[in-house]
């Protein structure tokens, strides 16, 4: 299979911030609702509709256009999608799949470089 076979599409956006709590009440005050609080890593998750957000804590973020650390594509299989995209050559940040324990039972991530420093993130949520 192509690497594109391994995602459907946007999963989150994920946006760095130096005040949590001032990000929570701005993202709300958009009609957006906490679907997750993870205080490992002071990181939540904020949706509306099909739009998700994922901001944490961060001592250094851009503060003007731009500030967007990744987007996240959607996948059922991390590890495939993985080895497909290492053979299909693109820009690897991440040397083996990551985990964090976020949700029930984990995620596994791994992140590319794309164009002018984009990061490109696929994340399985493990069922």
């Amino acid at each position: 299979m192509a690497f594109s076979d391994y995602y459907s599409g946007l999963q989150h956006v994920g946006i760095p911030t130096h005040d949590l709590a001032v990000a929570e009440a701005f993202w709300t005050k958009l009609g957006f609702t906490k679907t997750g609080d993870f205080p490992v890593g002071q990181v939540i998750f904020m949706k509306r509709d099909n739009l998700v957000i994922e901001t944490w804590h961060q001592d250094e973020v851009a503060g003007k256009p731009g500030a967007i650390n990744h987007l996240s594509m959607d996948t059922t299989d991390a590890d495939a999608a993985f080895v497909a995209a290492k053979a299909e050559g693109f820009d690897l940040i991440d040397s083996e799949v990551q985990h964090l324990a976020f949700w029930d039972k984990g995620i596994k991530f791994f992140n590319v470089q794309g164009p002018d420093a984009v990061i490109v993130e696929f994340c399985e949520i493990v069922k």
